[in-house]
């Protein structure tokens, strides 16, 4: 992986993080979802007659993707309304490296190394004490994990999907452009049926935080599709997963979420196990 790919995952990984605090900031989760996902289709319109159109054999990567990206948005609204952003993010995060390099040997026949699989070791260890430690004779809120973990699942998969369409599409940011259109319809069509004539009123109030959501979102995957035109897709995902140490902090500074001590020695085997996964590629 070259530098120039290691700058644009690691930056993709800092606004990734930020536009999830910023979903989580805002209290009315459907709010929050409607304005970045309504942002990023607003972007992806602006972009498509600068761009070029995805050659032919990326739209069915397209169409599937944005299925999916619809069930990562609906999965991670419900994983921000159960846990603590300290705890669901880096579990949903954490989690999504482990499957893109399962995924990633099977659909794109990229086999992890020795390396790899001992990066996916430690990774599990620290994603389990991540989701479990410091609960102090509390019991786990198996509801917040497991949404986190099936947000990790559709993480994982459409980063696959992506990945082999973007590459087949001739045009990066074509592809990230229609995506955006075709994934970001329907939360802000649900919406908008459900409130009707109180939809501006709702959504004036978290307007500026949530197109600021949307500009980070749409930037970050950019930069992530784009690197995936240029570098094996599990080390990306593995890399760009180094999100998770911003998400601790945001957590804790901005939320005032008490991380302890003991996640914060999980999530450093989990990102010590997502640097060896990425040292494999």
């Amino acid at each position: 992986m070259t530098p120039l790919v290691t700058t644009a995952v690691l930056l993709a990984a800092v606004t990734h993080a930020g536009w999830n605090a910023i979903a989580h900031r805002i209290t009315d989760k459907l709010v929050g979802f409607t304005l970045i996902a309504g942002g990023g289709v607003a972007i992806g319109l602006a972009m498509i007659p600068f761009v070029e159109i995805p050659a032919a054999a990326a739209w069915p990567y397209l169409l599937l993707s944005a299925a999916i990206h619809i069930a990562y948005y609906a999965l991670l609204m419900k994983s921000f309304r159960l846990g603590d952003f300290s705890q669901a993010y880096p579990i949903a995060r954490g989690s999504a490296p482990l499957v893109v390099t399962v995924l990633a040997a099977v659909f794109a026949h990229e086999v992890p190394d020795a390396w790899a699989a001992a990066g996916i070791a430690l990774s599990c260890a620290g994603l389990t004490g991540v989701a479990l430690w410091g609960l102090r004779g509390r019991r786990p809120d198996w509801a917040a994990i497991g949404a986190a973990l099936a947000t990790g699942l559709t993480i994982a998969v459409y980063t696959v999907v992506d990945g082999l369409g973007v590459r087949a599409s001739g045009s990066s940011l074509g592809y990230i452009a229609w995506l955006m259109v075709l994934q970001g319809t329907i939360i802000p069509a649900y919406a908008i049926r459900r409130w009707r004539r109180q939809t501006v009123t709702l959504l004036r109030p978290s307007a500026a935080l949530g197109l600021l959501g949307a500009a980070l979102s749409v930037s970050a995957y950019a930069l992530v599709l784009w690197a995936q035109t240029k570098a094996a897709l599990a080390p990306i995902a593995a890399l760009r997963e180094s999100s998770i140490i911003v998400g601790a902090a945001i957590g804790a500074v901005f939320f005032k979420e008490r991380f302890g001590v003991s996640r914060i020695v999980a999530a450093g085997v989990l990102v010590v196990g997502i640097g060896l996964m990425l040292r494999a590629g």
